[in-house]
């Protein structure tokens, strides 16, 4: 029974390798760096065997241990991908609860992440190899940590897959995972380039005291006071890492009987929905029934809301590392504004993919491109007039000089507008594979085309080359004078508008020559 699992397991991840040469070569690249990095750790554990200070090197790996522990069991809700080994596969074949659940564990030793696990912990081996017993209760917290991690793992998968068991949800939990990773890193970057030693010396040692003690970090620690002559403790927090064991085990195997006798998917009720929301507001018309349209997809589809929520924190991330490289915080008050319009103007440069088969509609009824270019704009207008207007206010208010809002709203509007220019081009004359109308928007297309990384990064840099010039007329209004200012706003105005004008022309006449092709894309995607 193990071994088919085992065998289960290894077919699945030759599936991995059989798809296209460039997602094959990300999946190859992407394993590849994770081993890497696993040796490196391991290596660098089996040279802190002579290190001198063996309470610090306990420290340094109970807590970092303790969050890897962490990582196990919220990775899987992070994700909202489907489990591949998900015990309901199996639930028509009759198996018993105690055989499967121990055979998707065994499975789960062949995987990336028990892999890079496992190289840690041979390290860690060796680390506190001081002498034999100290060894001993090494190799005996590290299978209890190899374990206490795919259990995590598997426990989180089955907790995800029944809690997130509607799409809306896993996109919920996908999107609040990726948002506080996000967040988290210019925290991760903030900590690092902190002097926690010179700020505080007994910080590590209190956090891995009080983390040793948790089901987190009790195998991590158990070891290293072995080494440290504390044996009584080292036994206790084994006796505790042994129970965690124990105790995640029975609620794998309760889980696994739940969900071998609950549904895959709940049936959601249907919610009615009271007249025509966007399309009586506005015009009866063909630009106001595309913009009505695409006013309803950026509420309701999760690949445009999702996109939305990103971009207020593109600045966090960009800002906070400049921040603690000493950029004064009043030139930050400068950056976010700018910034966000650059993703907000790029966001629609593949508008059309998203349609997916619906663009036939468009074609069929022989829709204008100019009509399609304008309607496809109005949501990105109807944020990012606002955004530019009071966000450059807020931002000049703390920039604490007035006389730079001229150049704070010539220099947004000049980016904004030319994204949208380009944008309007891109979607219409360069679409590539999107993700399907109701998948996640975090999963892969299933079509990859070599174009898009040039699209995407030409659509992305192409606003901000354009508005150069006039970043160059707001620095001369900070040296020179407040004229330029005046200048910069003028130059940001009319170069944004005719990139805008041109863009919206090109990609409506490339739309209208382009129907067919469109509608054969859409499909093969």
């Amino acid at each position: 029974m193990v071994a088919q699992f085992l065998q289960l397991k290894l077919q699945l991840l030759s599936n991995t390798f059989s798809r296209s040469s460039h997602r094959l070569l990300g999946v190859v690249g992407g394993v590849l760096c994770v081993i890497i990095v696993a040796a490196a750790v391991m290596i660098s554990l089996v040279g802190l065997r002579s290190h001198s200070d063996v309470e610090e090197t306990r420290d340094v790996l109970v807590v970092v241990g303790s969050i890897a522990i962490l990582g196990f069991f919220l990775v899987p809700f992070i994700l909202g991908t489907e489990d591949s080994m998900d015990p309901r596969k199996f639930a028509l074949l009759g198996l018993p609860e105690r055989e499967l659940a121990s055979g998707l564990v065994l499975a789960g030793l062949l995987s990336v992440p028990a892999v890079a696990l496992t190289f840690v912990l041979v390290g860690t081996v060796v680390t506190w190899s001081l002498s034999f017993l100290s060894a001993v209760i090494a190799l005996l917290a590290a299978g209890v940590v190899l374990f206490t991690g795919i259990l995590a793992s598997r426990v989180g998968m089955g907790l995800a897959a029944l809690f997130l068991s509607t799409r809306r949800s896993r996109q919920f939990a996908t999107a609040g995972g990726v948002l506080l990773l996000l967040v988290s890193a210019p925290v991760a970057l903030l900590a690092l380039n902190i002097d926690w030693a010179g700020a505080d010396p007994g910080l590590l040692a209190r956090l891995s005291s009080v983390l040793g003690w948790t089901p987190l970090g009790a195998a991590w620690a158990a070891p290293g006071d072995a080494a440290t002559g504390f044996w009584e403790e080292a036994l206790v927090k084994l006796l505790l890492a042994g129970t965690t064991l124990v105790l995640l085990w029975r609620g794998w195997h309760a889980l696994v009987v739940r969900m071998l006798v609950s549904p895959g998917r709940p049936q959601v009720p249907v919610r009615q929905r009271a007249g025509l929301g966007w399309f009586e507001l506005l015009p009866n018309n063909p630009i106001g029934a595309i913009a009505a349209r695409s006013l309803t997809y950026w509420g309701r589809d999760s690949r445009y809301w999702v996109s939305l929520v990103m971009i207020p924190l593109v600045p966090v991330i960009a800002v906070v590392p400049l921040a603690i490289a000493g950029v004064p915080g009043h030139w930050l008050a400068l950056v976010p504004v700018p910034l966000m319009c650059v993703f907000l103007g790029w966001a629609a440069h593949n508008d059309v993919a998203y349609d997916s088969t619906a663009i036939w509609l468009h074609i069929s009824s022989g829709t204008r491109g100019f009509a399609d270019r304008i309607g496809r704009l109005i949501p990105s207008l109807s944020v990012g007039i606002p955004l530019i207007g009071l966000g450059s206010v807020v931002s000049v208010f703390f920039f604490n000089d007035w006389a730079v809002l001229p150049s704070m709203l010539g220099v947004s509007t000049c980016i904004f507008l030319t994204g949208l220019g380009v944008s309007s081009y891109s979607s219409a004359r360069y679409p590539y594979a999107v993700t399907k109308p109701g998948d996640s928007p975090f999963s892969q297309p299933q079509a990859s085309e070599s174009s898009s990384a040039y699209t995407q990064t030409l659509t992305f840099l192409g606003p901000i080359v354009v508005a150069l010039p006039v970043i160059a007329l707001a620095f001369l209004g900070l040296s020179v004078g407040f004229v330029w200012h005046l200048v910069a706003l003028i130059v940001g105005a009319v170069l944004g508008l005719v990139a805008a004008i041109f863009g919206v022309w090109s990609g409506g006449r490339a739309f209208e020559r382009r129907g067919p092709d469109l509608l054969t894309s859409a499909q093969r995607s």
